[in-house]
């Protein structure tokens, strides 16, 4: 297991078993994004997307919440620009080439939620609760994250949310699409490693290129037409079930990303 903290307070960085957890830590304020929160985090992802041993990256918070939001102080900071290093990191989440999934306690919040949306999947414990907060405060919630959450769970529901600042129940985020998955808080940790063990014995190259994909990316066909193509793992997969054994997958991407 490697452990370290990336440049920034309170931003937690373990590797185990092909699984990149990052943990946001600000216990005081109900792990609040400070600025410096923000200004790391996209530091903290490079390493992990370079890094052939990294198949997932899970991002949580830590104790018993995920992310109450923008540390609210630093909004009043002359000269930060908080919005713009938040969406500077949601987005460098989003470009996470590898799976990535949130995986939800507590308070999911403002900024929290923001990060949570930026992930691929989302886990939550039934106790959850999620809220996107502006119009409680009178800011203009970002154009991109604004997007982000209606291609999420429609234009209706991120209207309700965005119109209202209302915190949601898990059961409300699952029927709306905000999560995918909703568990007992006592079993969620075990779920959550669970799915990415099981990501981990899946294609690397599928799960990638359907990323790509599936973000609506459409310069990179022939990429990964050839990346396949040059790949063994086609041929291991069908072997591996013509031979009813366990695929051996072997494609990892480039340290550029390629």
């Amino acid at each position: 297991m490697q452990h370290s903290e990336m440049p920034g307070p309170r931003l937690a960085v373990t590797v185990a078993n092909g699984v990149a957890t990052l943990t946001l830590d600000n216990p005081a304020k109900r792990n609040a994004m400070t600025t410096a929160m923000w200004r790391a985090l996209p530091e903290a992802l490079v390493p992990l997307a370079a890094d052939p041993a990294v198949r997932s990256l899970v991002l949580t918070g830590a104790g018993g919440t995920f992310c109450a939001g923008a540390d609210i102080s630093s909004l009043r900071r002359p000269g930060e620009d908080p919005q713009a290093l938040s969406v500077r990191a949601e987005e460098a989440l989003a470009s996470f080439p590898k799976p990535t999934l949130a995986v939800v306690r507590g308070y999911c919040v403002g900024g929290g939620c923001q990060l949570a949306a930026a992930c691929d999947l989302r886990f939550a414990a039934a106790d959850a609760r999620f809220g996107v907060t502006p119009a409680k405060l009178g800011i203009v919630y970002p154009a991109s994250s604004t997007r982000r959450l209606a291609r999420l769970v429609g234009p209706s529901a991120a209207k309700y949310l965005l119109f209202s600042g209302e915190l949601v129940d898990s059961a409300r985020a699952l029927r709306t699409g905000l999560v995918d998955e909703v568990l007992p808080a006592a079993e969620l940790g075990r779920r959550a490693a669970e799915f990415t063990r099981v990501l981990g014995t899946r294609s690397l190259l599928t799960q990638c290129a359907a990323k790509e994909f599936t973000d609506g990316r459409t310069d990179r066909d022939a990429f990964w037409a050839a990346a396949a193509a040059g790949s063994g793992d086609p041929a291991e997969g069908v072997g591996a079930f013509l031979e009813r054994r366990s695929p051996r997958f072997t494609w990892t991407p480039a340290p550029d990303g390629s």
